[in-house]
C-alpha cells in the first residue's frame, strides 16, 4: 500500500456533533493524498460509534481503551501514521477546502521548515481569530497570538514561536525524534512545550495564513473550566522551568512571578481561582522533577541564548491584550 503525503491526525473525546462536522470537512478537501486517523480517547456519548467515515476511503478509527489525553493521544496516533508529514486537526474545528492544499505550499516552498501554524478563526464570530500561533513571553507566559482579536489583524507569513495543537503540520520523522508531546501534560500547552523543545533544538514555526480551520476554542473541555485552568496553570510553569535555559531562567524569574501573581489576582473571587492555585501548587512542586527527569527534554541546545530571545516577546502589553506576535518571514 502506497504510503500517504499526509497523516491528519483527530483526537477525539466525548465530541459529539463537532466530531462529524470536522470529519466532513475533510472530505471536502482539495487535496487529497493523506489519510485520517481518529483516534478516540475511551468516550463515553457515543461520538466514535456515530461518526460516518465513508466519504475518508483511507480512514482509520482507533478506538483507546483508556483517555490518555491530547498528549499520549496523538503519541499514539503518530506511531500509527504513515505519511511525511503529521497533522493535527482538533474535533471542535472546521477547515476550510484547501486547508492541507496551502499548507503543503507552505511546506514546498520552505523546505528547510519542518513545523507550521495555521490560521484560526472563531467558528461562531468570523470576524474574529481565534489565534495566529502561539506567542510566548521572554518571562514565561504563553498565549495565543490574536485570539479574539480583529480579522483584520491577520498576519502575513512569518514565524511564530510554535504551533497551535488545533492545526498544526509537523515533519512525522521530527515530531518522533523529538518524543512527540509530553505525556505527563495530558493536555493544554504540550503543544507551546513541543514548540519551545522544537526551538531549542534550532527548528522554527512557520505561520501560513492562506490554511484557514474554523475553531470552537475548548467547545468540548469548556475554557473557563476548572479542568482547563487547572492544566494550563499547572503545565504553563512547567513549561517554564523545564525548557527555559538557567542564565535566562534567573534573568526572566522575578519578571515570571510578578506575572504570575497578576494573573491569580486578576482572577481573584471568580471560579477559576481555586483551579488556578491547585495548578500552580502542583506545578510547582513538580519542577525538580520536570527539569531533571530526561524524558521529554532537548539533550543538546543548538540555538543560541540571543537567538531564542529573539524568537519570544519581549513586551507584557502584547500578552495582556492578546495580540499576535509573528516575525516577517525574509524574503529571498
Amino acid at each position: 500500500m502506497t504510503s500517504p503525503n499526509i497523516s491528519v491526525v483527530i483526537i477525539n473525546y466525548n465530541g459529539g456533533a463537532f466530531l462529524q462536522n470536522a470529519v466532513d470537512s475533510l472530505a471536502r478537501q482539495t487535496y487529497r493524498d493523506f489519510e485520517l486517523i481518529l483516534l478516540d480517547n475511551a468516550s463515553t456519548d457515543g461520538s466514535p460509534q456515530a461518526v460516518d467515515l465513508s466519504a475518508l476511503p483511507s480512514a482509520s478509527l482507533i478506538l483507546n481503551p483508556e483517555n490518555t489525553g491530547f498528549a499520549g493521544g496523538n503519541n499514539l496516533a503518530a506511531r500509527q501514521a504513515r505519511g511525511r508529514w503529521l497533522v493535527l486537526l482538533n474535533p471542535d474545528t472546521v477547515a476550510e477546502p484547501d486547508w492541507l492544499k496551502q499548507l503543503m505550499a507552505a511546506a514546498e516552498g520552505n523546505p528547510g521548515i519542518q513545523t507550521f501554524a495555521s490560521a484560526q478563526i472563531d467558528l461562531a464570530t468570523p470576524s474574529l481569530m481565534d489565534g495566529a500561533g502561539d506567542a510566548y513571553l521572554l518571562f514565561g507566559i504563553p498565549w495565543r497570538g490574536g485570539f479574539s482579536r480583529p480579522v483584520t489583524e491577520l498576519p502575513q507569513p512569518g514565524f511564530c514561536f510554535s504551533a497551535c495543537g488545533a492545526a498544526a503540520m509537523y515533519d512525522l520523522i521530527l515530531f518522533r525524534d523529538m518524543g512527540g508531546f509530553d505525556e505527563r501534560y495530558f493536555c493544554y500547552c504540550e503543544d507551546v512545550d513541543l514548540g519551545f523543545r522544537l526551538q531549542l533544538a534550532g527548528h522554527d514555526c512557520l505561520f501560513v495564513p492562506g490554511a484557514v480551520v474554523r475553531h470552537t476554542g475548548s467547545g468540548i473541555t469548556g475554557r473557563a473550566s476548572a479542568f482547563a485552568t487547572y492544566h494550563g496553570t499547572r503545565n504553563r510553569v512547567w513549561t517554564y522551568f523545564k525548557n527555559m535555559p538557567l542564565p535566562l531562567l534567573i534573568l526572566t524569574l522575578p519578571g515570571h512571578l510578578m506575572l504570575t501573581a497578576y494573573i491569580v489576582i486578576h482572577n481573584a473571587f471568580t471560579p477559576r481561582t481555586r483551579p488556578m492555585l491547585k495548578g500552580l501548587l502542583d506545578g510547582i512542586t513538580g519542577i525538580k522533577r520536570i527539569r531533571t527527569d530526561c524524558a521529554w527534554k532537548v539533550s543538546s541546545r543548538k540555538l543560541g541564548l540571543w537567538s531564542l530571545v529573539n524568537r519570544m516577546a519581549w513586551n507584557p502589553w502584547l500578552l495582556h491584550r492578546r495580540k499576535v506576535h509573528v516575525r516577517p518571514q525574509p524574503r529571498g
